[in-house]
């Protein structure tokens, strides 16, 4: 008897060539998209979970990217890192403080006027409604507010399990904001020995390219954060000299949110700015309403045309779709601060990987004043 020995390689080769190519190919990148939608599934079950750990953390690296050259170049001058970092946490802390106290002081003496012109402005829409086309009754203004406090008191359980929840809230944002400043002072005094302990951690043959493309990417963060403070600090002056101008209340307040807002780029600014534009408004009438759109508009013209662009260059430079995409999906992933964090992550993202897969030799970072460690050895090799 005599035993056929089959040819598994040229069976399984005869079986993929009766399948039409298109649907090879088209399985073939099924099963990685599959791959690829479970991995990002997991990272966001992850990140959802330790997101109170996670958005510090970020944070926290956004500060360093923005202070961090200050203690590198007191450093050079002879100072010791720790004191350094030391000094740099404190003027921070001390700006910081100043600004929301400023702010605040500002916002409670303009609050008076403004509820004065708003009521005037109430007035003046209840005379609109109540002649023609509308003819609406005192009555009927009587009639709809017994009706909201009676829906207030028939969801009242519901309004304090939401007071009860922001003060839940409140008590994680201040637990955020102390793993916020605690993590910023070891990026800060020993940011440089963190990377070297996380460069052992990849392989050899690939360690200087990712110290390179880390290296990148951490200098695109700090020339983002950079551009996008100098451009809010421009967005807030402009708009607040306009408004002062202009003779609209809260002036003050009104461009700290304006500067606030423009580190979320484009939907920030748009937003503050129409606020502000609001409260015109509401406290002057249509003529200073349209006079403060022009203002808002003229300022985000110039933003978009020639500061970011001067000023970030094309190191971090982004396709308006990308940054408004980026800032979708931070929104509903993270809410506000994730569509903060969203546009510098996909502007690291970007110069990382470019340096890591296009360039055939890894090169020094794009500026040495923005390096991880600018004294020390490049990444390590046994």
């Amino acid at each position: 008897m005599v035993t056929r020995v089959t040819d598994t390689s040229d069976t399984a080769d005869r079986v993929s060539e009766a399948v039409p190519y298109g649907l090879r190919v088209t399985a073939a990148l099924s099963w990685r998209f599959l791959v690829l939608a479970g991995a990002l599934y997991i990272l966001g079950y992850v990140f959802s979970a330790l997101r109170s750990v996670f958005i510090p953390v970020a944070i926290a690296l956004l500060l360093a990217a923005l202070m961090g050259p200050l203690v590198s170049r007191l450093t050079k001058l002879g100072v010791p890192r720790g004191a350094a970092s030391a000094i740099t946490m404190i003027t921070g802390l001390a700006v910081v403080g100043g600004v929301l106290t400023f702010v605040v002081n500002a916002f409670n003496s303009g609050l008076p006027e403004l509820s004065k012109q708003l009521q005037n402005s109430i007035n003046t829409i209840q005379g609109w409604l109540q002649g023609p086309p509308f003819n609406l009754k005192q009555a009927d203004y009587a009639q709809a507010l017994h009706k909201l406090i009676d829906k207030i008191k028939e969801n009242q359980e519901t309004i304090t399990s939401g007071a009860l929840a922001t003060a839940s809230t409140v008590g994680e944002l201040l637990t955020g904001l102390g793993l916020v400043l605690f993590t910023l002072i070891f990026f800060l005094y020993d940011g440089p020995g963190i990377w070297k302990f996380l460069m052992r951690l990849v392989p050899e043959r690939v360690r200087e390219r990712t110290d390179t493309a880390g290296q990148r990417g951490f200098a695109s963060l700090v020339a983002y954060v950079r551009a996008t403070a100098l451009v809010a600090v421009v967005d807030g002056v402009g708009i607040g000299i306009g408004l002062g101008i202009l003779g609209v209340p809260l002036a003050v307040p009104l461009a700290t949110l304006v500067f606030l807002g423009a580190f979320i780029p484009i939907i920030g600014s748009l937003l503050s700015g129409l606020i502000a534009v609001l409260i015109a408004l509401v406290a002057k009438g249509w003529v200073t309403a349209l006079l403060t759109l022009a203002v808002v508009v003229a300022i985000q013209q110039l933003e978009g045309h020639v500061l970011q662009p001067l000023l970030m260059g094309r190191a971090v430079a982004l396709h308006a779709l990308a940054v408004v995409l980026a800032i979708a999906v931070g929104l509903v992933l993270g809410g506000v601060v994730g569509a903060l964090l969203s546009v510098p992550l996909v502007a690291v993202l970007n110069s990382a990987i470019r340096s890591f897969f296009q360039e055939p030799e890894p090169k020094a970072p794009l500026a040495k004043d923005v390096e991880l460690d600018e004294e020390a050895e490049p990444a390590e090799k046994k």
